[in-house]
């Protein structure tokens, strides 16, 4: 019997364009693509066709969207309509603030847990059936979370941010190798033990 190949053909990972907000909270997606595009000498190509950057990436084509997070899913479901690629076959990188800092959490579906960007993307495609990598950014102040999120990390932290881009990273890749299940049980695993 012939092996499936894994799913994953598009990874988006979600920030703001501009170099205000280059090193926030908000844009770990952003720097969890750009390791990966770095790790393979990958040159982003930006396109106003597709209001985004994109990076061939083996099989899979790294997506940065430059329209703002709260409109993410606009150059995604474009991308994804020309290259007929299924929701399932995404694979969506972004910031959460329920998750202490360093925590990774792959989930196949699900709502958009008061993020704009994943919001953004579960409208324009239509479903919640869409893989995500949430990446730990550390508890947001009730009352200041836009704030919180558009801050840049504290320089104590800037170690284990470094670590958690790798550690996503790795995890990104092997969802696009062995399919989104096997970086579930692998990466969410090693997360419950360490906790």
């Amino acid at each position: 019997m012939e092996h499936e190949p894994p799913g994953i053909r598009l990874v988006a990972g979600l920030g703001n364009p501009g170099a205000q907000y280059a090193h926030t909270r908000h844009n770990i997606g952003f720097m969890v693509v750009d390791l990966l595009a770095h790790e393979s000498a990958l040159a982003w190509e930006k396109s106003s066709k597709w209001d985004a950057a994109t990076a061939k990436c083996g099989d899979a084509l790294l997506v940065k969207p430059a329209s703002y997070m709260n409109r993410s899913g606009h150059p995604l479901f474009a991308i994804a309509q020309f290259y007929k690629i299924a929701p399932q076959d995404i694979f969506v990188v972004l910031d959460d603030f329920s998750l202490p800092l360093g925590r990774l959490r792959i989930r196949q579906s699900g709502g958009p847990g008061g993020h704009n960007g994943l919001e953004s993307i579960i409208v324009q495609f239509g479903t919640e059936e869409i893989p995500r990598l949430r990446v730990g950014i550390g508890p947001a102040p009730v009352d200041g979370t836009t704030d919180y999120v558009l801050s840049n990390f504290f320089e104590e932290e800037k170690s284990l941010v470094r670590l958690t881009i790798t550690r996503a990273a790795d995890a990104v890749k092997c969802a696009i190798d062995n399919g989104v299940v096997s970086a579930m049980n692998t990466f969410n695993k090693i997360e419950e033990e360490e906790s």
